[in-house]
């Protein structure tokens, strides 16, 4: 690496992770992909090179595994790879300051617990959070490897990356200042931490597989309906069309054994919105489906919907309701909120509804300080007001004792927001999905694998519709059972153990490596700060 210039070496560390990202997923290039930006650091004397250069790496990483935003929103993919770039160049901008205040040990502890800090921040509700890139997300395509993310969860996956990243660049770092066998053993070190976690992972996976399933099983149907969502919003049919169609594939699909059935997201979409008080009281609209539901008096469906509900309080992201929304002799202001949404039905009605709470920004919600930006977000196909979130867990029960965590699309690469359903009983997880607006690129390969890492996390069976693919069903391992590819219209089931797993120690502790790594984060800063007033004083 002495040879290369140093601008090539961030372009040769981002280009490391694109290749080694699902879906090109030559994953070990993970172990080995930060080693040139370490180096960079040793070679760079000036901060703002080093600072354009860390930038560099990052916006070759973002821009190279995550372009296909652009088929959805042009400024939110420009808004998502220049800003999560800008971020992710923080840990690495900490640690070349801790290294030159505290030397270079404290320096890369400072490296490690401040990126797996970003990640878990980037987790959270802070409006722009896009964990898309969490480190521990690039090993979906290799669930054979981590199965004890039962555990940590995807920060374990964070945390075994950086680590044998920092150990193999020691070990080059001190061969390139000596070169005689009197040297710590990092390489040593470093191959012992890559294997083992793969052979625990093994052992994991094969003492699992002795576990006999007593539990009995239901039948579950996914729907892959593959309707352009382009066309859908430019209503390229009527509604009752729509609805037809989905009834129509549904019933070439389903048995008499089937109890639930799964729908994509925004499978039932009405220019305007559709009422939930509407579908709640059955209107005219939805015959076709209570019929259809009528012929299967034993079956639950689970679909999305984008839908509106009437409220008499102002919030953030109402609006005021038209004069037709009013009953009659009402007198109070009524506020409108949009949700992408979904419901549960049955004979009985819309028993349920759930509402994303995990918006993406840009495309579904703007902070407040960038609605500055609305005018452009919107030109493009995006949102200014966005849709009401909701921010409490809610279980939805189904047929035959199922307990569904609902998952709309963006929400499920979020795992500790996941396993709080399952905290709170749910047995199977349920993701819905539209990838379609991404077209065919890597984008929903990715999204599909992360799906995996949920299964592994909490150990409960996952079912998967997505309008234009992938779907399928995940086991608690992590693997695809009659994955639907891409642009195909397909309804499949799958009798699927009904009451889940064991409680997963992910699952009861949550995201415990990230939370620990953010306190040593805070405490090197705090010592680093007070090392600094120190040394003035002296």
């Amino acid at each position: 690496m002495n040879r290369l210039p140093p601008i090539l070496l961030p372009l040769l560390g981002g280009i490391l992770l694109s290749i080694a990202w699902p879906t090109l997923s030559f994953s070990p290039l993970l172990f080995v992909a930060w080693i040139p930006l370490l180096w960079m650091e040793t070679r760079v004397a000036n901060r703002w090179q080093y600072g354009g250069g860390v930038y560099l790496h990052m916006l070759v990483w973002n821009g190279l595994t995550t372009w296909w935003i652009w088929h959805a929103s042009v400024p939110g993919a420009v808004s998502a790879i220049l800003a999560n770039s800008f971020l992710m160049c923080l840990p690495w901008w900490g640690y070349r300051f801790i290294k030159n205040k505290m030397g270079q040990p404290m320096g890369l502890t400072a490296l490690l617990t401040g990126w797996m800090s970003f990640e878990y921040i980037h987790l959270q509700d802070w409006g722009l959070s896009w964990p898309w890139l969490t480190l521990g997300n690039g090993l979906a395509a290799q669930p054979g490897w981590i199965q004890w993310y039962e555990y940590t969860g995807t920060s374990g996956g964070t945390l075994w990356i950086l680590l044998v990243n920092i150990l193999l660049f020691l070990h080059w770092h001190t061969f390139k200042k000596d070169s005689t066998t009197n040297r710590f053993p990092y390489r040593w070190i470093a191959l012992v931490i890559v294997f083992l976690p793969i052979g625990i992972s093994n052992w994991i996976d094969y003492r699992s597989s002795k576990e006999t399933d007593a539990v009995p099983r239901a039948e579950v149907a996914v729907l892959q309906p593959n309707v352009d969502p382009y066309e859908k919003v430019s209503s390229y049919a009527s509604f009752e069309v729509q609805l037809q169609n989905l009834i129509r594939q549904s019933e070439a699909g389903i048995t008499d054994q089937t109890r639930l059935l799964i729908w994509p997201e925004t499978a039932l979409y009405r220019l305007g919105g559709i009422g939930e008080r509407e579908l709640r009281e059955k209107g005219r609209s939805f015959d076709s489906l209570w019929a259809f539901l009528r012929r299967h008096p034993n079956l639950s469906l689970f679909t999305g919907v984008e839908s509106y509900g009437v409220t008499t309080q102002k919030t953030p992201n109402s609006i005021e309701a038209p004069e037709w929304l009013y009953p009659a002799g009402e007198k109070k202001p009524l506020y409108v909120e949009s949700y992408n949404g979904a419901a549960l039905l049955d004979t009985t009605g819309a028993n349920h509804f759930y509402h994303k709470s995990k918006l993406v920004p840009g495309v579904e919600t703007l902070p407040g300080f960038l609605q500055f930006l609305a005018g452009w977000f919107e030109e493009f196909g995006g949102t200014s007001g966005g849709y009401t979130p909701q921010s409490d867990r809610t279980v939805l029960p189904a047929q035959v004792g199922f307990r569904l965590a609902p998952a709309i699309c963006y929400e499920s690469i979020y795992g500790e927001h996941l396993s709080r359903y399952v905290r709170q009983d749910a047995n199977l997880l349920a993701i819905i999905t539209n990838d379609g607006w991404w077209q065919n690129t890597p984008g929903h390969k990715q999204h599909a694998l992360y799906a995996g890492l949920r299964a592994i996390e909490t150990r409960c069976w996952v079912v998967r519709s997505a309008n234009t693919g992938i779907s399928g069903f995940i086991d608690p391992h992590g693997k695809w059972i009659d994955a639907q590819p891409y642009n195909t219209a397909a309804c499949v089931t799958q009798k699927i153990p009904v009451g889940g797993g064991r409680a997963t120690f992910f699952v009861r502790y949550g995201d415990i490596l990230s939370k620990a790594a953010l306190m040593f984060c805070i405490g090197i800063w705090i010592g680093a700060w007070t090392f600094r007033r120190r040394k003035e004083n002296s």
